[in-house]
C-alpha cells in the first residue's frame, strides 16, 4: 500500500519589484495563483494587485509551511527582500508561463 505524499508551499507575491509583499501558504499553488492573478478571493491580495509570485518553499507537512510563514511574517522587509534576490533578484513573475488547469 503506497502512502500519498502531500506537497504544501510557503509563498510570496507582489506586484511590482520592492512593492508590496504578501505571504501565505497553500496546497495547490497553480490553482492558488488561478486565483490570485483573476481575482477571486477578496481581500489583500485583490485590493493591492498582489498576483505576481516572486518566491516559493515547498514542504511535506503542512503544519512546517504555516511555521515558516508564521516566522516570516515576523521578519523585517529587508529581510525577506534579501531572501527573495538570493533566489530571484529580477524579481521575475515565477508563475508567468505556467498554463492553469483548475478541475
Amino acid at each position: 500500500m503506497y502512502k500519498t505524499i502531500h506537497q504544501y508551499y510557503l509563498y510570496v507575491l507582489t506586484n511590482k519589484t520592492n512593492g508590496t509583499l504578501y505571504i501565505g501558504v497553500t496546497n495547490d499553488l497553480e490553482r492558488r495563483m488561478f486565483e490570485h492573478k483573476n481575482k477571486l478571493v477578496a481581500g489583500f491580495t485583490k485590493k493591492y494587485g498582489l498576483n505576481k509570485l516572486i518566491y516559493f518553499e515547498t514542504y511535506q507537512y503542512v503544519n512546517d509551511a504555516i511555521k515558516r510563514e508564521k516566522n516570516m511574517k515576523k521578519w523585517k522587509r529587508q529581510w525577506k527582500i534579501d531572501l527573495i534576490e538570493e533566489e530571484n533578484p529580477c524579481w521575475n513573475d515565477l508563475s508567468k508561463d505556467w498554463v492553469y488547469l483548475i478541475d
